[in-house]
């Protein structure tokens, strides 16, 4: 029986018009009511998920997040971080170089300024807007070489980050974890942070063996955690890859492909 459900939310819990379907929010309470954890794995800072942690009444001190692609595993009540692995500024200035070749914009989070660009950009005041928190505009060369930074991303037009990633130096993913979670994100973290192993920690915090665990998602940044579950979803909407990668294919995030799974694979057999 599965015990354990981590859900992406962009393109995977959340719908195009980024909201939680009725069905959707009914198979996931069913699901906790028989037990189930239920936890939220994103990209996102924690700031950005409360909206939705509200609406699914999942904000217990039993309550898990998966923050910023699991870089921080937290308890959603006290926001105590059970588990950090996050990068620093000398980290932080070698990709922001890396950027400025490449004619990319880029921004970071750090836990003491929050979210930071050396330039104002519509991707930027995009990851502003939908996480509810305010930017600050700072040359990354102010930053302390051993200032702690949680993630760095590249961001940009599609065309132009494709044409970024294309020249990475290979050196670079032995460096850092690597994803693409968009078109226009490309997300650069400590090399030990990923969902997949944010989940695997949780798991192991919850006395969890990975056969006991649904792992959901539809991008590059859910790689790692639907590999590492029994049972690894990829959204009808996700990219071609995950969907190779995946045990099992659900429909996409706007006709309640997560609640069709929980109801299947979780409802069924409680």
């Amino acid at each position: 029986m599965y015990k354990l459900v981590a859900l992406d939310m962009d393109g995977t819990l959340l719908n195009s018009q980024k909201a939680i379907s009725p069905r959707t929010k009914q198979a996931i309470q069913a699901a906790r009511d028989c037990g189930v954890q239920v936890v939220l794995a994103s990209g996102r800072p924690l700031e950005g998920m409360t909206k939705y942690l509200d609406e699914l009444g999942m904000t217990g001190e039993k309550d898990y997040v998966l923050s910023y692609n699991a870089s921080l595993v937290q308890r959603v009540a006290s926001k105590t971080v059970i588990r950090k692995q996050i990068m620093t500024g000398r980290d932080a200035k070698n990709i922001a170089s890396l950027a400025n070749d490449f004619g990319t914009f880029i921004h970071a989070f750090t836990p003491e300024r929050g979210l930071i660009t050396p330039e104002n950009n519509p991707y930027t005041d995009h990851e502003s807007v939908i996480n509810g928190v305010p930017t600050t505009v700072l040359d990354f060369a102010e930053l302390a070489d051993d200032e702690e930074v949680i993630k760095v991303m590249m961001v940009a037009d599609p065309e132009i980050l494709t044409a970024a990633i294309n020249q990475l130096p290979a050196s670079l993913y032995d460096q850092y974890t690597v994803v693409q979670s968009a078109p226009f994100f490309l997300e650069l973290m400590n090399p030990n942070s990923n969902k997949g192993t944010g989940v695997a920690m949780l798991a192991e915090h919850l006395g969890l063996d990975a056969s006991e665990v649904i792992c959901m998602g539809d991008a590059g940044n859910d790689h790692h955690m639907i590999k590492f579950a029994g049972l690894g979803v990829a959204m009808g909407n996700a990219t071609d890859d995950i969907k190779a990668i995946a045990n099992h294919v659900t429909d996409t995030n706007d006709n309640d492909g997560v609640a069709k799974v929980i109801e299947e694979f979780v409802l069924k057999n409680a």
